[in-house]
């Protein structure tokens, strides 16, 4: 061992493992992370839905403007394409004002509401359900995603399983980038466990890059886009 190596170990030693004037850093409180600066850009709210809007349809989702007769607008949509059935969460945060303003039609698909446990109808979901239907807790402008966040009512498989997802945005939930919304939500201190990110269909490429879509989940993704009161479809 060379001297120089030996004399650096040697005040290592002495210094209890620091460099001679070194200050150790403080240990982060309990829950807390490091602190990394949040990207804003200056981008005004109709400047964040169109960047959305324009991203999400570049990977081949789908985005509607709709108003409070939003349940007729997805009833005609899934009716055009040949979807029987809908299957949705009554007890969601839309359920009952997708209920409600269903239109009572031969053409339009039957309302399926997803009740109980998913073990309690696993075989009616993967074999039976054309169409599901969540809610969303936000979108992001910089990439087109939704932010999902799945509960009992609106489970994971409920937006996973069948061919066509369709999704109902607030578009005042239109955040610039997920970074923004986990500081704005707080996540550090209590981050979702079942936290679901969507952009797009489903899609999938084989070895020479030919893509596919619908080779793991919905091969079709609707975005309903409302606001404020036209969330609640009136009775």
């Amino acid at each position: 061992m060379s001297d120089a190596r030996t004399a650096i170990l040697e005040r290592l030693r002495a210094s209890g493992g620091a460099a001679a004037g070194a200050q150790l850093e403080p240990k982060p409180e309990p829950g807390s992370g490091p602190t990394v600066p949040v990207r804003r850009f200056d981008r005004s709210h109709p400047q964040l839905v169109e960047r959305f809007c324009g991203m999400l349809e570049a990977v081949r989702g789908e985005v509607y403007p709709v108003g409070a007769d939003w349940p007729a607008v997805l009833a005609r949509l899934l009716g055009e394409s040949g979807v029987e059935t809908l299957r949705y969460g009554p007890d969601g945060p839309f359920g009952a004002a997708l209920a409600d303003g269903w239109p009572a039609s031969e053409s339009t698909p039957a309302l399926v509401p997803h009740l109980g446990p998913v073990e309690d109808c696993r075989d009616a979901l993967f074999a039976e359900t054309d169409a599901g239907f969540t809610g969303c807790l936000a979108g992001v402008a910089e990439t087109g995603s939704l932010v999902l966040w799945p509960s009992p009512a609106e489970p994971r498989l409920l937006s996973l399983v069948p061919p066509v997802h369709c999704v109902l945005l607030d578009s005042a939930r239109i955040v610039p980038t997920l970074h923004g919304l986990m500081a704005d939500e707080q996540w550090h201190r209590a981050m979702p466990t079942n936290a679901l990110l969507i952009t797009g269909p489903s899609k999938s490429a084989d070895i020479e890059q030919t893509l596919a879509y619908g080779v793991h989940g919905p091969a079709r993704l609707i975005v309903l886009l409302a606001h404020g009161d036209n969330l609640i479809a009136p009775a």
